[in-house]
């Protein structure tokens, strides 16, 4: 007897785009998203959509998309995660996913949902970016750097018993090209430690920060950038915090084929930049991060992007909570998908309140998770405390292989 899938689940607007697929991918549940930009010109779904519905496309199995001529309307019917398994899309045991050039995302867009995915994959997965797209700096999109991810998100994999083979390369360093759009940049992320469920985590003790580590970068421009942010930035957390250190990268600029392809000229030279980023380690293992980079247009000094990254991890760690802005969400949805038992993580409650994550506990609950118990933490903090019963999805693909 045929079995028939469920009815789709329907969301409205490209909000939490990819994190409603990552639900979608990881519940089996098919998706129909509408009202994508409607009104925009042009309307639908923009370059960044597309590449990451390709990259779900090449990581998992059996995957159907049904996109409307203008755009506006998409059908997902999610397949099996079978990550870079040999004979399904991944040559020599790697996924290369080019992106295109008038990206205007960080690829920290594509890293976070892949690193949420790739626990639950049948076989690790190995997933190079490339192509004149790719960008590794942070962006004024609100995408974190690619340091900030490999030191600040992927560490908290180990919170929930995942910890081997666990691997971020930065192969060539890209800031965004003119117009934001672009970087031909280069990375690697190799996630080969897969589990049948994540554990059951309770986070309750922030701790005190003791340590502050930190990546200036430049790629194109003199190394003397670098000095100068790193001078300006421990001039604001050395009061704090002695132990600080901020490492130096420097890099040329990558190189693109001249825009007439007839023409025999030199390459021209594109994602020039540099940026900062900054890593604060708490006594029991919270980690807070903060990102900045010089804007495409110039004009801003290092000093500035220096400064302004050390107040940005200042005002971070003063939210508070044992998890930094951006990997709430990923903490939240690993606490759904795993064993049915419950964890417990404290916030403060500037993140918790904030619109993505209202809107994350909303979409958590329509794909079938159980909702969220908050109490306060106590004492004189503004800090609560989340209480997530896990769903027990786990992984498919171990079970059935």
């Amino acid at each position: 007897m045929a079995t028939t899938s469920p009815p789709p689940l329907r969301f409205t607007t490209q909000r939490a785009l990819t994190h409603r697929l990552v639900l979608s991918t990881l519940t089996g549940r098919p998706v129909h998203i509408s009202e994508i930009r409607p009104s925009s010109l042009p309307p639908g779904l923009l370059n960044h959509e597309i590449s990451f519905l390709r990259l779900l496309e090449a990581v998992t199995n059996g995957s159907a998309m049904q996109i409307s001529y203008t755009g506006t309307n998409l059908l997902y019917r999610p397949g099996l995660i079978t990550g870079s398994m040999a004979g399904l899309g991944a040559g020599s045991g790697v996924i290369r996913h080019e992106l295109p050039e008038g990206c205007t995302r960080g690829v920290s867009y594509f890293l976070l949902p892949l690193c949420l995915l790739a626990p639950f994959s049948k076989a690790p997965v190995n997933v190079l970016f490339t192509g004149p797209g790719v960008i590794t700096s942070a962006t004024t999109r609100g995408d974190i750097s690619v340091d900030s991810v490999r030191t600040a998100i992927l560490p908290l994999f180990e919170q929930f018993g995942i910890s081997n083979k666990l691997e971020l390369r930065i192969l060539r360093r890209s800031c965004p090209g003119p117009g934001g759009k672009g970087g031909a940049g280069e990375v690697q992320l190799v996630f080969g430690h897969q589990v049948r469920l994540p554990k059951t985590i309770h986070l309750l003790n922030p701790g005190r920060v003791k340590r502050i580590r930190g990546v200036a970068y430049c790629t194109g421009v003199s190394a003397s950038n670098n000095a100068r942010m790193i001078d300006c930035a421990r001039s604001v957390l050395n009061s704090f915090v002695g132990d600080t250190y901020i490492f130096s990268d420097v890099s040329s600029a990558p190189l693109l084929p001249p825009l007439d392809k007839s023409s025999s000229g030199p390459k021209r030279k594109i994602g020039i930049g540099f940026g900062l980023s900054l890593v604060a380690e708490s006594s029991t293992g919270s980690v807070y991060s903060a990102d900045a980079a010089s804007p495409p247009s110039g004009g801003q000094p290092p000093e500035e992007v220096g400064r302004r990254c050390a107040y940005q991890l200042l005002e971070a760690i003063s939210l508070g909570g044992c998890v930094s802005t951006e990997a709430v969400p990923i903490v939240l949805t690993l606490m759904a998908m795993g064993s049915e038992d419950v964890g417990r993580v404290q916030l403060g409650k500037a993140i918790f309140g904030t619109e993505e994550i209202i809107g994350l506990g909303r979409d958590l609950r329509k794909f079938g998770a159980s909702a969220w118990g908050i109490r306060d933490a106590g004492g004189e903090t503004k800090e609560i405390v989340v209480s997530v019963v896990g769903k027990g999805v786990g992984n498919v693909g171990r079970k059935i292989g």
